[in-house]
């Protein structure tokens, strides 16, 4: 991780991004999504990780998170690690996948590339944690997150779109993860 990004307390919400390798599009299937959704889910009942607001986009994750319980950095890093096992996984075992041989070789290719791993990588390594320590910084990061979807064309407005917390902020419904608002 670069020395610019770092996270700060870890009481204070974060926003942090994670990249797919290669910006490869792993997230236009519902399946790995759902990989996503499920470890976010554990981090909130198990790592006390607090999820302020999130959207999957198709090659990329966006987040706001918080913690007081554990580390930030060390929830992340159990986010990041455990996903990419289980999406590289769930991509081997599909029969489906139409793009299995070129996702998988390009995993195994960054992987064998960087001392890090073993074999594959899924995500880039970073994930540029910036501290929300203002109201100004929090409102352009939760507005950005929330619009991401509306600027990709895949939706005409935010709380349209399925993987997002948009809902949660825009309407009186609630989205597929519990969050804590901003």
């Amino acid at each position: 991780m670069s020395s610019k990004y770092k996270v700060g307390e870890g009481a204070i919400p974060h926003f942090v991004t994670f990249t797919v390798i290669g910006w490869i599009d792993v997230f236009s299937r519902e399946h790995y999504k759902e990989i996503i959704l499920q470890s976010l889910q554990y981090c909130i009942n198990s790592k006390g990780l607090v999820l302020h607001a999130w959207v999957i986009m198709t090659n990329h994750v966006h987040l706001i998170v918080s913690s007081t319980i554990n580390k930030l950095e060390f929830i992340v890093r159990d986010l990041k690690k455990y996903t990419s096992k289980q999406i590289i996984k769930a991509i081997q075992e599909n029969p489906n996948e139409s793009r299995k041989e070129w996702m998988l070789n390009s995993f195994n290719f960054a992987g064998t590339n960087n001392n890090n791993n073993k074999t594959f990588q899924f995500w880039k390594q970073d994930y540029h944690p910036i501290e929300l320590n203002s109201a100004e910084k929090t409102k352009r990061r939760l507005d950005y997150l929330h619009e991401n979807p509306v600027r990709s064309g895949l939706v005409w407005e935010s709380w349209h779109f399925k993987y997002s917390s948009a809902i949660d902020y825009y309407t009186n419904e609630k989205g597929l993860l519990v969050i804590e608002h901003l």
